[in-house]
């Protein structure tokens, strides 16, 4: 199965491991999320070949926590790396991001720059990922991203003011609004990742969407809901709206000026005030949300230019701990 086709792994039982499709490639990405165990001594995630391991990250717990990185070639393990403190406590929710480069993985913890590791195996070798210990993972997630700029593939961190700045020429409409006339051109931004982010959120979808993008949402919702709207220039291709007090979800688009029909899910999969994951996954035939692991809803494509949709729209009652968009 080619990577483009890959859908997430949702709430794998550890020990993990699974090729990694297509190998990897410069510019991909893996997101790992989950919580370590309250009495975790270590967990581990591996990209390996065969057995080989190319990284090695291992966050344990002995002496006040740290994370170990390290590489194991032709059977004989390499001169660690170490970093302390560590940046996933036990019984915590986490999100680990490693983004490929040529040069190296860059290592992103709960959307902040953490670390990286140097190549000691050659990228294009490496075809598996596998992960155990005391973790329980909800989510690992490949990308693809698009060509990476000459100086490699930086990550952008965006959150409150700093969003703000960034995309301070974009006013984008509600659902009750007409859509924006103009987009402004923020093609030179690289991928967005925001952690702690202010509602209402906006970022920019790099490339815009395609078969295979994942946008992942973390938080915790409150009574009056939330709304999220994939848009491009004149319209909103993907609308979702969790409504508490008709205990629904609606899916809906807007394109010529007019809101189409409303899907209307009575399944509520979302609790007030717990720890949500959303998860949107772009398929050829339309979007594949999944809450907390849990595949819930789909909804066909009504706008089919992909790679036009490239804005990410949050707003609503929720307290957001991470966007990947």
């Amino acid at each position: 199965m080619a990577l483009h086709e890959q859908l997430p792994f949702f709430n794998p039982t550890v020990p993990f491991c699974s090729p990694i499709p297509g190998g990897l490639l410069e510019g991909m990405s893996i997101t790992v999320c989950g919580r370590v165990l309250p009495d975790a001594d270590r967990f581990r995630v591996d990209l390996q070949n065969a057995a080989d391991v190319a990284l090695h990250f291992n966050p344990r717990y002995n002496s006040g926590g740290y994370i170990v990185h390290n590489s194991r070639l032709n059977g004989v393990w390499g001169k660690e790396e170490n970093k302390a403190p560590t940046p996933f406590p036990r019984g915590h929710l986490f999100t680990l991001q490693i983004l490929v480069t040529l040069s190296s993985y860059k290592i992103s913890a709960n959307g902040k720059p953490f670390s990286e590791f140097k190549h000691r195996m050659p990228l294009t070798h490496v075809d598996k990922i596998c992960m155990a210990g005391m973790v329980r993972p909800s989510l690992i997630a490949f990308q693809k991203e698009r060509t990476c700029v000459n100086q490699g593939c930086p990550i952008l961190l965006l959150g409150g003011q700093a969003a703000s700045t960034h995309l301070s020429g974009l006013v984008l409409p509600g659902p009750g609004d007409p859509p924006f006339a103009y987009l402004p051109d923020l093609s030179h931004l690289t991928q967005i990742i925001s952690s702690m982010a202010k509602v209402p959120y906006k970022s920019i979808i790099d490339g815009g969407l395609r078969s295979g993008k994942v946008i992942i949402i973390e938080g915790v919702i409150n009574p009056d809901g939330m709304e999220i709207f994939l848009r491009h220039k004149t319209g909103i291709a993907f609308y979702y709206s969790p409504r508490f007090d008709e205990n629904v979800v609606v899916c809906n688009s807007y394109e010529d000026g007019t809101w189409g029909d409303e899907e209307i899910y009575e399944l509520m999969p979302i609790k007030i005030g717990q720890p949500l994951q959303v998860t949107i996954f772009c398929s050829h035939q339309g979007y594949e949300v999944f809450v907390n692991g849990e595949q819930t809803h789909t909804y066909s494509h009504r706008y089919t230019n992909l790679e036009e949709i490239d804005v990410l729209d949050i707003r609503g009652d929720v307290q957001l701990s991470f966007v990947q968009p």
